[in-house]
Formats: structure tokens, C-alpha cells, sequence
């Protein structure tokens, strides 16, 4: 089991409220199928040059976690799901759509026995590169 997704997201629409970034991880945790054990916690942090959201959740299998920065632009999104359960990482870039993500970049690792990377097989970087070349015409 233990897959890891980890994400860097350049992102059009951050979240930035504190309760809507718990209900929309939640949201993320059901589609995944997973439990919560703790949490979502929500910051926003309003320091000049770090302002953005934080939310952690603990849940059955391991952590979810979604560090935003909304002080730049496009704003960024670093998501990392961590499970000993099995999911689908497509749900994960499925739910980052709502963000209107302009650039995703991201590690799908096999920690059972070392870091093995996994190809996702996916379309998602196709469609945030359709969204790139219509946004140039």
C-alpha cells in the first residue's frame, strides 16, 4: 500500500477561507475513500510574503495535507496525500479542477519498500496544457 501523491499546482483560484478549504478537503478525503480521524484544520496565515492556507487532517491511513499561496500569480497549491490505502491519484487531480489549475506537477511514489515512482495514467496534464494554449489565443 503506502502511495504517496504529492502536488505543485499553479492555480487561478485558490481557496482562502478557512472553512470552505475544510469542507473542500473532506470533500477530497470521501472521494477517496478514506476516514478521518483528526482534524481538518484550517489557518490562514497573513504574513506579508508567506500569506496563504494551511490544512492538515490525520486520517485512518496516514495525513492529507494543502499548503496555498495566494500572493502570487497564479497562486500555488503543495497537496500531499499520503496512504497506506488504495486510491485512485486521477480523484486527487479530479478535485484540484475546482482550483482552475494552470500548471500541475507532481510525484506519485510507492513507499512500501523505497521511493519507486508511478506513472498515472492519466489525462490531466493534457487538459491543463489545452487550458495554457487557449488562454495564449
Amino acid at each position: 500500500m503506502h502511495k504517496h501523491v504529492i502536488v505543485r499546482a499553479e492555480v487561478v483560484n485558490p481557496p482562502m477561507d478557512e472553512k470552505l478549504a475544510t469542507t473542500s478537503i473532506t470533500d477530497l478525503i470521501e472521494r477517496i475513500g478514506m476516514k478521518i480521524l483528526m482534524g481538518p484544520y484550517a489557518k490562514y496565515c497573513t504574513m506579508v510574503g508567506n500569506r496563504g492556507l494551511t490544512v492538515a487532517t490525520i486520517i485512518e491511513t496516514s495525513h492529507i495535507v494543502m499548503h496555498t499561496w495566494d500572493e502570487c500569480s497564479p497562486a500555488m497549491i503543495q497537496l500531499d496525500v499520503y496512504t497506506c490505502g488504495p486510491f485512485n491519484p486521477q480523484t486527487v487531480f479530479d478535485w484540484l479542477e475546482q482550483y482552475q489549475p494552470v500548471k500541475i506537477d507532481y510525484k506519485y511514489l510507492d513507499r512500501e519498500y523505497g521511493l519507486t515512482e508511478i506513472p498515472v495514467l492519466s489525462n490531466t496534464q493534457e487538459r491543463v496544457q489545452a487550458t495554457l494554449d487557449l488562454a495564449s489565443i
